[in-house]
């Protein structure tokens, strides 16, 4: 079997993970599709020092992002921008970890 380039788990700062937690959280009870599993994983995120597999990222920015459309005309604007934020900063957490390592050897 041979490794990947590609990290399998994300570090991610602890209040992005209790502000991802608490946005999941909305979304779950709003039942959004697939909000349930990175909910449960950024709820436990503290307990892994706050790392969390790369799909369960992707996952998680996939629901905020759908949470915020539905929500889009019903909440306040700040609650809103924090809602995309957290999700873009979920993506960018996910793109940066689909990008190869670069080995010392490239130098």
């Amino acid at each position: 079997m041979t490794s990947s380039p590609f990290q399998r788990t994300i570090a991610l700062p602890a209040p992005v993970c209790e502000q991802a937690a608490q946005h999941l959280e909305q979304a779950a009870h709003r039942a959004i599709d697939g909000a349930a599993i990175p909910l449960k994983a950024f709820r436990t995120a503290a307990d892994n020092d706050f790392t969390l597999p790369v799909p369960v990222v992707e996952q998680a920015a996939s629901c905020l992002l759908v949470l915020a459309t539905e929500t889009a005309q019903t909440v306040r604007p700040s609650a809103l921008r924090a809602t995309i934020s957290v999700a873009l900063r979920l993506r960018d957490a996910v793109q940066l970890a689909h990008q190869p390592a670069l080995g010392s050897r490239f130098w």
